[in-house]
């Protein structure tokens, strides 16, 4: 009888054990699954953004009748494979472009076109930041799993490793420090 106790017990333990990593690998499984779905979501708003800025070159053109490179960092943007860090990065730097150049040429505020790109580019920010929290969230949740027990002997065995932030800051940001 004492024999089958220890048997029950050592079975009992075991099935914890097995029912605590595959819980945990579920967790896990549930945020790889949320970051990829936030990621294609930033990603599409990026495209977007590209995309309108890309939009607005041949209407700068059109409209102000110059001849000079504008938006050139768009120009040498299409034919670059970028991260959506970089990607968000260069577009920041893009969208200062356009507002100056709107600025300095006055005439494109009466061009309906012109004011409709600058309406949805004021709406994909809107957008963008709200992914861009969504994913920080979502990361820093995942991140606890990968650093705390018992879920980091999953993270150690599928060999999960720590993501980084969406940080969406201007490159020029990059080297600031914060005290503490």
């Amino acid at each position: 009888m004492n024999t089958f106790i220890v048997i029950i017990s050592i079975v009992i333990i075991i099935d914890l054990i097995l029912i605590l990593l595959i819980s945990n690998y579920n967790r896990f499984q549930d945020y790889i699954i949320r970051i990829n779905e936030a990621d294609v979501n930033i990603d599409a708003t990026l495209r977007k953004r590209f995309d309108l800025l890309n939009k607005s070159i041949g209407i700068i053109k059109q409209t102000t009748k110059t001849e000079d490179e504008v938006l050139d960092i768009i120009v040498k943007l299409r034919s670059k494979k970028l991260s959506n860090f970089e990607l968000d990065r260069s577009l920041y730097d893009a969208i200062n472009e356009f507002h100056i150049i709107k600025d300095k040429y006055p005439k494109l505020q009466t061009c309906k076109e012109f004011l409709k790109i600058e309406i949805n580019l004021i709406e994909s920010e809107s957008e963008i930041v709200g992914l861009r929290k969504y994913y920080n969230d979502i990361i820093t949740d995942y991140n606890k799993l990968i650093k705390s027990f018992p879920s980091n002997i999953i993270a150690i065995l599928k060999n999960y490793k720590v993501k980084e932030y969406f940080d969406g800051n201007n490159i020029d940001n990059e080297n600031e420090t914060v005290n503490l």
